[in-house]
């Protein structure tokens, strides 16, 4: 019965996670910027990837952020922006810790 109205109302222990769109590549300075729109519903969440190669090895860093769009067009020009905004900001501290991969 429970189960019943989980569904009614939305809810469901097996909601799919959201799902990343591809989008826009894009080369910045010395890093490479994907765009990766999450569809949520029907909008898209801006978020991306940020990529860099450091003696050899890949770094990235993701970002995810709360602006919602309602195209992954928009979404990827408004990662790829917040992109270029994390890179100016954080400088060469963005990938001074060596780890492999993190959030930004």
């Amino acid at each position: 019965m429970a189960s019943f109205f989980s569904r009614l109302f939305g809810r469901s222990s097996s909601d799919p996670a959201p799902e990343a769109a591809s989008g826009s590549t894009e080369s910045y300075g010395d890093c490479l910027i994907r765009a990766t729109p999450m569809k949520e519903g029907s909008q898209y969440r801006l978020s991306g990837v940020i990529e860099k190669d450091v003696g050899g090895q890949k770094l990235s860093r993701s970002f995810i952020r709360a602006d919602m769009f309602s195209s992954t067009d928009e979404a990827s020009s408004a990662a790829l922006r917040k992109a270029h905004q994390i890179i100016d900001e954080n400088g060469l501290s963005l990938f001074s810790d060596g780890a492999a991969s993190r959030q930004v």
